[in-house]
């Protein structure tokens, strides 16, 4: 043996080969072998209960699907000693007790095409099974019909008997109605995933946590939970208790009394929604989400992140809320059977029933907002006001309070003043009027009527199903776009407050958000927005048609002729083409590009195109908003060399930025020559009506169509960051500061 060489002797089953051996050619290849079946059983037992919380979870699931109305949990060590649950329900027959921890034996699915309704927990009958091979397992259980109770014990997914020696055929017992499953040293074959847990207490709030998500989403089913040996109960609710009730009892009174309901319905997108979330008094360091999906608890970190985003506005900074919601979605857009312990679901228009969902949630927020509640201190005895004006505006006295009580008012920091009512008076309304003709409209803009500015077009509503976006290439660019969103940026814009238009030549508006002043270039955000709308709303679009219908070559003509002065005016080098490119070559090439594609066009962009070149509508995005036509032309001809036909995913994105290119509002013309750079003189040019009509138009949509927009729906991205697209200006704090050192 001294002399043996090292290689000779068999490494340890599991260890890494080394390089030699692999590369000698002498070795003989590994033969494939079929698992034992005990191994493979103990490692689906592994995936599927991963902790004690997992196989109470399980079991739970079991006694809700046979009926039960009461369930009676005992625990020992964390559930690692002993986890047993004791239910009412419908029980088990004694003939299916030898087959009950096999594994795949349901009574709940006979065909895969079942799971495309499974309106139950459990549906692949694993569970008894995975617990059987881990874990000692007995079970007393008791029908309806039946005159006795009857107890079987197993191992390893079959009968065993309950000692040494004795038949292992399920025995005879009292016992009354229902199932109660008692699991025994759990993972005492598995040492490895034992010593993995960390302290008993520990795994016992899992269990606590659990069982009160199960507890506060069943109704009309008693929950009661505690730990071996003890009297009292950690968990005690009884089967006719509300849902705000189940959560005061769970969670406490301080969530149960800021608690809003809410229900929602979508029959587009085939799902129900309804739960508790808390309103703004109430706020934690960490979100709690109690999460169900067709009655399953689920966790879902996209639906996390866009509760958790709805409510940044209405919190203060680190502040979380508590979210119960039930969510119900029609079964066949529903696939449970994508995770071993069915944690996680995937489901059709996910992003499309996140945003109803938040939308319906903020709204909610919104209407409560007036409730916030604020603690202050007594008058103390012997005090006195500041002034006769605070005494005239103290609060009346609080119920309880004696009659010479009064609250001691708060004066606030100026430097802490916003204003918070976009109908207050604005700076622009200070602003001299404009002279008739003189052409000047930065005050009327803003301030203006609405009718006045408003577009005066009729909408006609057509009983038309919306489109259902199952195509991957929009689920990716939509995913690209909550990639880079800045989350600072966009909650800015959903607290932001409006302020008016600074420049309309270089598009720039400012905005206020607290007590910071902001400068947009609100031509980039309606971009972004335009953009984001396009994917929101792809194959859903609105109509813009035109009667009598244009003819696109001679759009595209204009739009050509108009390339080319131009190209000839910079050089070639400024655009990348030949100076003497052919117009009528160009228009036919893009025409018949469009006239090509013109089914596509209809049915995901509504563009449409008639096969003889007659343009007879393209995209409504915004109502409230019609686009600059006199762009028309020049988008038409952009969707021949600036659009990816040759691949779905850059057709989709290069069309989509095509068209919010054109629907972004134009740079309009100064409203002097002054500040144009024109005569020193500064006379005033003479602007047609046209242009002062469209003028007000844009003016009234920024304010009252796109900043509401940019409010309740924009994802601002980190590339409008970088592009400079919001700029801060003025901060009222460091505004202070400069004048105190003064």
């Amino acid at each position: 043996m001294a002399g043996m060489d090292a290689m000779d002797l068999d490494s340890p089953r599991g260890a890494k080969r080394k390089a030699d051996v692999l590369d000698d050619g002498n070795a003989a290849p590994r033969r494939i072998k079929a698992l034992d079946p005990d191994v493979v059983n103990k490692i689906a037992a592994g995936e599927i209960i991963v902790a004690p919380v997992h196989a109470l979870k399980e079991l739970i699931e079991n006694a809700v699907d046979a009926g039960s109305t009461s369930l009676e949990i005992l625990v020992k060590d964390g559930g690692l000693k002993l986890l047993q649950i004791t239910d009412n329900g419908s029980g088990i027959d004694k003939e299916d007790l030898t087959i009950l921890c096999e594994r795949f034996t349901t009574s709940k699915l006979q065909k895969f095409e079942d799971l495309q309704e499974i309106a139950t927990y459990g549906f692949r009958g694993e569970a008894l099974a995975s617990i059987s091979h881990i874990a000692h397992l007995s079970v007393t259980t008791r029908t309806n019909n039946s005159d006795c109770a009857w107890r079987a014990f197993y191992d390893s997914g079959r009968l065993a008997p309950a000692k040494p020696g004795q038949p292992s055929d399920p025995k005879p017992t009292a016992g009354r109605q229902g199932t109660q499953i008692t699991v025994e040293d759990l993972f005492y074959n598995v040492p490895s995933r034992r010593r993995a847990f960390r302290s008993a207490s520990d795994e016992y709030n899992k269990i606590i946590d659990m069982v009160g998500r199960y507890a506060i989403h069943c109704h009309h089913v008693a929950f009661s939970c505690k730990k071996h040996g003890e009297s009292s109960t950690s968990i005690s609710v009884p089967a006719n208790a509300s849902d705000v009730d189940r959560i005061r009892q769970i969670y406490g009174a301080s969530v149960a009394s800021e608690l809003i309901p809410f229900s929602t319905s979508d029959d587009r997108w085939g799902f129900k929604a309804k739960g508790l979330a808390t309103n703004a008094n109430y706020n934690i360091k960490k979100t709690t989400l109690l999460l169900f999906i067709n009655h399953r608890c689920v966790e879902s970190s996209n639906i996390r992140k866009a509760i958790e985003q709805t409510y940044s506005p209405f919190l203060p900074k680190n502040g979380h809320p508590f979210v119960y919601l039930s969510l119900e979605i029609d079964p066949q857009r529903v696939d449970v059977n994508v995770h071993p312990t069915k944690r996680e679901v995937n489901f059709l228009n996910e992003d499309e029933i996140i945003q109803a969902l938040c939308e319906h949630i903020r709204s909610k927020l919104a209407a409560v907002d007036t409730s916030r509640t604020f603690l202050t201190q007594t008058l103390l005895p012997g005090g006195a006001w500041s002034t006769p004006d605070l005494q005239a505006t103290a609060s009346t006295p609080s119920k309880g309070e004696g009659s010479g009580a009064r609250r001691t008012p708060v004066r606030p920091n100026e430097n802490n003043l916003v204003r918070t009512d976009t109908n207050l008076r604005k700076i622009t309304s200070m602003l001299a009027p404009a002279t008739p003709g003189a052409g000047n409209t930065a005050a009327s803009g803003s301030t203006a009527a609405p009718s006045a500015n408003m577009e005066m077009v009729e909408y006609e509503t057509v009983d038309r199903n919306p489109a259902r976006c199952s195509l991957k290439t929009v689920r990716e660019l939509r995913a690209a776009v909550r990639e880079d969103m800045h989350h600072e940026l966009t909650e800015i814009f959903a607290n932001h407050a409006f302020v008016g238009i600074v420049d309309e030549r270089r598009r720039l508006a400012a905005m206020q958000r607290g007590v910071k002043l902001y400068l947009v270039d609100y031509g980039r955000v309606c971009f972004e927005y335009l953009y984001q709308l396009g994917l929101t709303d792809f194959g859903n679009f609105g109509v813009i048609k035109f009667s009598p219908p244009l003819d696109l070559r001679e759009l595209l003509s204009i739009a050509a002729e108009q390339e080319k002065e131009e190209t000839t005016g910079k050089g070639a080098a400024g655009h990348g083409r030949d100076d003497d490119f052919e117009v009528p070559e160009v228009v036919e090439f893009v025409a018949e590009q469009l006239i090509e594609r013109r089914e596509m066009l209809m049915e995901y962009f509504m563009l449409e195109v008639s096969p003889t070149g007659e343009l007879l509508s393209i995209p409504l995005l915004v109502k409230g908003y019609t686009p600059a036509m006199v762009k028309l032309p020049r988008f038409l001809l952009r969707l021949g060399p600036y659009v990816d036909w040759t691949d779905e995913k850059a057709c989709f994105e290069t069309f989509l930025k095509e068209l919010a290119s054109f629907y972004v509002p134009e740079q309009l013309p100064a409203t002097s020559s002054a500040e144009d750079g024109g005569t020193e003189g500064g006379e005033e040019t003479t602007l047609s009506a046209e242009i002062k009509s469209r003028r007000g138009h844009v003016r009234w949509a920024v304010e009252h169509v796109f900043f509401p927009a940019f409010k309740a729906r924009l994802v601002a991205t980190g590339s409008l960051m970088q592009a400079g697209g919001v700029l801060e200006v003025a901060n009222l704090k460091g505004l202070y500061r400069v004048f105190e050192r003064c």
